[in-house]
């Protein structure tokens, strides 16, 4: 009996300290601005009048993960196929920059993965209707 109720406290206790976790990020500055972020986002701004064409299109579309995707290369043509992928890469490179100079502003370089995924979150919200997004069934258009 004894140890079936250390057990149960142990659990307990795993189940608080991850809550904990999961409050601390709540508080976390994700409009934090700083010279990284607001590079990060200004390279952004640049590039999203270039890959909206492509959004358009059925080409690119907003993954699960916060990044952006190829959905649908048969919708570039042959001499855009080059640039679509730097845009993609190049956005990408960003994404995951932002979501690390984010973290480092909120001196917690460890939840760079808990503010990609509510980036993620706020992609696919925002996305225009008629955009891509990746879900767990696929590629479904918004």
């Amino acid at each position: 009996m004894r140890t079936a109720a250390l057990s149960h406290l142990k659990k307990l206790f795993a189940l608080f300290a991850l809550l904990s976790v999961f409050n601390v990020f709540a508080a976390a500055d994700l409009e934090v601005n700083t010279p990284g972020v607001n590079a990060i986002k200004a390279s952004m701004q640049a590039r999203h009048a270039q890959l909206v064409p492509f959004y358009n299109s059925g080409a690119v579309g907003i993954g699960m993960d916060g990044m952006v995707a190829i959905c649908s290369a048969g919708a570039v043509p042959l001499a855009q196929r080059q640039t679509v992928n730097a845009l993609v890469n190049a956005e990408n490179a960003d994404r995951e920059a932002l979501y690390s100079e984010i973290a480092n502003a909120n001196g917690h370089p460890e939840w760079h993965n808990e503010i990609r995924q509510t980036f993620a979150q706020r992609w696919i919200q925002y996305a225009r209707p008629g955009w891509w997004i990746l879900t767990e069934r696929g590629w479904v258009q918004k």
